[in-house]
């Protein structure tokens, strides 16, 4: 008797319900009667779902235990009693929820999950994942157009990024990145930086998990619409660029970029090694950097002399990485042709690169003393970024130079600016094509950025401009002002 009402008082305190109403239930069992094929998934609107946003209930605030409707799309907290969610479904006879955390469905206010493989399109929406199959055949197989729920066709890896007011330099960036092809196969895959060992608290690393999010979600073949929100991605960036770069606020891409590779490579635990990362394997590149000091220009020929036998005046050799090259630009022409129209110069590509050659010389101006300086490239990396300087700050105003730099879409040999060592080297290794070409259109502080990318399997160009995509001529491109461009080894040359 005594163990009868023993084992019947345990089974109760099993039954019994948790106190705390956010609390989960326990696994799931097909023979246990909580967990059964719910009459409301007609209910469900995939048009209203999107997860890009920051899960947090839209009433409390709150990231813990968050539930998203798949009714309207709202988040909300908890599925027990009195919370927001149960609320919300008694309120609005919304009655099928998500738990963002878990991917797990539950029927309000019965409180009671559904198991449905129906169901399951929703949770790769939320999470998408690539095997490492999938993701060797990106490149290679002729890509296949996706329909979104509306019955709109995209091709994945090449949607529309939200420009929620002014991020549109982050935008470029981000599209660029994507179709630059290790960081992207890289960042598709969870498990690559998931053995990555952080201290704890270390919340920086929020940075990686969400640029493999956001890349996951642009590659993602079975997307409910035909572009992605860059929402938390863009949350993570103004946190820990200290504010640095908003969303709200025209920024510059080439300090996004700068600033979003080298925080990318701290998060992975990357060091001064060129293979700490894959950010420094893929982009890293190594140079030599002469220096010498000029003499005052007032001071007489013997002083100049004795100031150039001194160990001060002598050229110095620093051996230096870097991610990217700066292209200096020729000043514009001040004047203007026979129809006062302004001419717009143009300049090849081969004579902003002469700049690295070793022997070509620049003169850089301190407060204290000028410098001639030039530069040899001592090793190329695998992705080379260029910076082509645009815009120069003045005391009272911000300039542009407007100048068309002509440039090839494939096969450029940048041999030329190697070492004469190194180019004996590497001389089948140092053509390359181009990637991707962003783009700054009108006035320098009112003006919009558009980016170029290249999708490899179909070898088609196309125009990135926010939640705007369109294919474009590859002769169109060497007509635009470009700001910054990516180019790759041609896989045949190495």
């Amino acid at each position: 008797m005594a163990q009868t009402q023993a084992s019947a008082a345990k089974r109760m305190k099993l039954e019994k319900k948790p106190a705390n109403p956010v609390e989960e239930d326990e696994t799931p069992s097909v023979f246990n009667p909580k967990y059964r094929v719910c009459p409301y998934l007609d209910t469900i609107n995939r048009n209203l779902l999107d997860f890009d946003f920051e899960k947090l209930c839209s009433i409390s605030l709150t990231r813990i235990n968050v539930y998203a409707c798949l009714v309207c799309g709202k988040y909300f907290q908890g599925r027990g009693t009195n919370t927001h969610a149960y609320t919300h479904s008694v309120g609005e006879a919304h009655h099928v929820f998500l738990n963002l955390h878990t991917l797990r469905f539950y029927c309000l206010p019965d409180n009671y999950e559904i198991i449905d493989s129906s169901l399951d399109d929703i949770k790769y929406v939320l999470n998408p994942t690539f095997t490492r199959q999938e993701i060797s055949k990106l490149d290679q197989l002729q890509p296949k157009h996706s329909r979104t729920v509306d019955g709109v066709l995209y091709l994945p890896g090449v949607v529309g990024l939200n420009n929620i007011k002014a991020n549109d330099y982050c935008n470029v960036v981000l599209h660029a990145l994507s179709h630059v092809g290790p960081l992207r196969d890289y960042f598709l895959q969870k498990q690559s930086y998931a053995h990555v060992m952080r201290p704890p608290g270390d919340s920086v690393f929020t940075l990686v998990q969400r640029f493999g999010e956001l890349m996951r979600k642009m590659w993602n073949p079975r997307n409910f619409k035909s572009h992605v929100s860059p929402h938390e991605m863009l949350q993570a960036v103004v946190l820990w660029s200290s504010k640095r770069f908003q969303i709200t606020e025209q920024g510059d891409p080439i300090d996004f970029l700068s600033w979003f590779l080298n925080t990318l490579h701290r998060a992975l635990k990357g060091n001064k090694q060129p293979n700490s990362s894959i950010l420094y394997k893929i982009f890293l590149g190594e140079m030599k950097i002469y220096t010498r000091k000029i003499p005052p220009v007032e001071l007489d020929d013997a002083t100049k002399a004795k100031l150039l036998a001194t160990e001060e005046y002598k050229d110095q050799v620093e051996d230096k990485n870097f991610i990217y090259l700066t292209c200096d630009l020729p000043p514009p022409p001040l004047f203007t042709d026979e129809f006062r129209e302004n001419i717009i110069p143009q300049v090849n590509l081969y004579q902003l690169l002469s700049k690295f050659n070793g022997s070509a010389e620049k003169e850089y101006k301190t407060y204290k003393a000028n410098f001639m300086k030039r530069f040899e490239i001592t090793r190329l990396p695998q992705f080379i970024i260029l910076y082509i300087k645009r815009f120069t700050k003045n005391t009272f105003f911000l300039e542009k130079n407007p100048t068309i730099v002509n440039f090839p879409i494939k096969h450029v040999d940048f041999g030329d600016i190697l070492g004469m060592r190194q180019r004996d080297k590497d001389v089948k290794d140092t053509k390359y094509n181009l990637v991707a070409n962003i783009v700054h259109d009108g006035d320098p502080k009112k003006g919009t950025y558009r980016a170029h990318i290249l999708h490899k399997a179909n070898g088609q160009w196309y125009e990135m401009q926010d939640l705007h995509v369109t294919e474009i001529l590859p002769q169109m491109i060497t007509l635009t002002e470009s700001y910054i461009q990516i180019y790759e080894r041609c896989p045949n040359s190495s």
